[in-house]
C-alpha cells in the first residue's frame, strides 16, 4: 500500500466515523434492556477491605489431525485462585485438566450429524468432563452453523472444551470456594450452543446454594451504540470527557433471557490502563448486592490488575490463559504420534484420503512460509 492510498483510506474513515454523538447502547435483542449513556453514569470503585477470593477459569483447544469428516483435538481447561494479587493453592481439584476429543460425522435420520468422544489422559478426571451425550449435533443446528453453510466440524469439536470449562467451574464452586467468593469465566455468560444452558444452569444453581458470585470478563467486545460506534469506545470517550482518573464501573444493560440472565457493566480496573472491559454478573445475584458488596467484589479485581505487562487486566485471567493455551509445538508433537500410529496400524491409506480433502491451506502455508 502506498502512502497516498493510506492517506485516502484514513481520510475516508475519518469522514465516515462520526463520534460527536456517542448515542446509547444497542443490542438488537428485546430481552436486553440498555441503560442510557450519560457522563453521570460512572461509579468509582471504592477500595474496601474484601475477604473474597477469586477463581479464574479459562480453556484452550487445538486440532491435531483433521479432515472434513473427523477432528482430533487436544483440550485443556485450567483454574487458579487469588486473594487480590496473592495466589491461593487449590484444596482438592487438579488445577489443570487435559483431554483428547474425537469428533466424527455420521449419517442418520436423513442428515449429517457430528458426535464426539472424550479421552482423558489421566485417570480419575472423568467427573470433570462434560457428558458425551450432550456433544451430539446435527450439522444444520443453527447454534453451530455459519450462515447457511453446514456446520464446520472443527467448530463443533471445540464445544467440548467450552462445556468442560463450565463443568470445571461447577466443581470449583463445590470444592474450592466459599460463601461470598467470586468465580470469573473468560468471556461472556451468554450461551451459544445447544445443551450449553444445561451446564450454565447447573453452575448457577450450585453457586446460588454456596453463595458464590458468578461473573464473566471479556477481553474484547463487538457491542455497538445506536449511532454506530463501538460501545466500549463510546464509554471510554465519556470517561475521557469527564477526566475520570480512578478505577470505575458503569452499568450499561441488563438481560433477562434464559440464555443470558445478567447485568452488563463496563469496568476500568487500573487507573493507568488505556483499556476497559465488558464485565457481567449473574442478574439475580447482582440485584441482591449492596453497593458495598459490589465494591467488595470489584476491589480484588482491581488489586489483581496491576501486572506491568498488561495493567488493567486481571493477572488471574492472564495466568489462566497461559496455562490453558495449547501451543503449536504441542500440536505438532501429538500430530506426529497420531500419524505414526495410523501408519503402524495400517490405517494411513484409509484416513489420509480424507485428510487430503481439507489440508490444501496447510500445504500452501508450508510452501510459502
Amino acid at each position: 500500500m502506498s502512502i497516498e492510498v493510506a492517506k485516502k483510506v484514513i481520510e475516508s474513515l475519518d469522514q465516515s466515523l462520526k463520534d460527536d454523538d456517542v448515542g446509547n447502547p444497542h443490542f438488537g435483542d428485546p430481552n436486553v434492556k440498555p441503560f442510557p449513556l450519560n457522563p453521570e453514569g460512572f461509579r468509582r470503585v471504592q477500595p474496601v477491605k474484601s475477604p473474597r477470593k477469586i477463581a479464574c477459569i479459562d480453556g484452550g483447544n487445538q486440532e491435531v489431525v483433521g479432515a472434513p469428516n473427523f477432528s482430533i483435538q487436544v483440550n485443556r481447561v485450567y483454574f487458579g485462585m487469588w486473594n487480590g494479587s496473592t495466589r491461593i493453592l487449590e484444596k482438592s481439584l487438579p488445577r489443570r485438566v487435559e483431554f483428547f476429543s474425537l469428533t466424527f460425522s455420521t449419517f442418520r435420520n436423513g442428515e449429517i450429524h457430528y458426535d464426539t468422544r472424550l479421552f482423558p489422559p489421566l485417570s480419575g478426571e472423568d467427573r470433570l468432563l462434560p457428558d458425551e451425550n450432550d456433544l451430539s449435533f446435527s450439522s444444520t443446528d443453527r447454534t453451530v452453523t455459519l450462515g447457511r453453510q453446514r456446520a464446520d466440524i472443527e467448530r463443533v469439536a471445540s464445544i467440548s472444551r467450552r462445556f468442560s470449562e463450565l463443568t470445571l467451574a461447577k466443581h470449583v464452586v463445590e470444592n474450592e470456594l466459599s460463601k461470598d467468593d467470586v468465580l470469573v469465566l473468560d468471556g461472556t455468560l451468554q450461551t451459544a450452543f445447544t445443551n450449553e444452558s444445561k451446564y450454565l444452569e447447573e453452575l448457577y444453581l450450585t453457586a446460588g446454594e454456596k453463595g458464590v458470585i458468578v461473573t464473566g470478563l471479556s477481553k474484547t467486545s463487538a457491542l455497538f451504540t445506536d449511532t454506530g460506534l463501538s460501545l466500549l469506545g463510546a464509554v471510554d470517550k465519556l470517561a475521557s470527557q469527564r477526566k475520570i482518573e480512578v478505577e470505575w464501573y458503569y452499568p450499561i444493560a441488563e438481560s433477562i433471557s434464559k440464555d443470558h440472565n445478567v447485568v452488563i457493566l463496563v469496568v476500568k480496573l487500573n487507573s493507568a490502563s488505556e483499556r476497559i472491559y465488558r464485565f457481567e454478573v449473574q442478574r439475580d445475584q447482582f440485584k441482591s448486592l449492596s453497593e458495598l458488596q459490589l465494591n467488595e467484589i470489584l476491589t480484588p479485581f482491581v488489586k489483581n490488575s496491576t501486572d506491568t505487562t498488561f495493567p488493567g487486566y486481571p493477572y488471574g485471567l492472564i495466568d489462566a490463559d497461559r496455562f490453558a493455551r495449547v501451543s503449536y509445538d504441542e500440536v505438532e508433537h501429538y500430530r506426529a504420534i497420531l500419524l505414526s500410529q495410523m501408519a503402524s496400524m495400517g490405517k494411513w491409506e484409509k484416513f489420509s484420503r480424507h485428510i487430503r480433502a481439507g489440508d490444501a491451506h496447510s500445504v500452501l502455508n508450508m510452501l510459502i512460509g
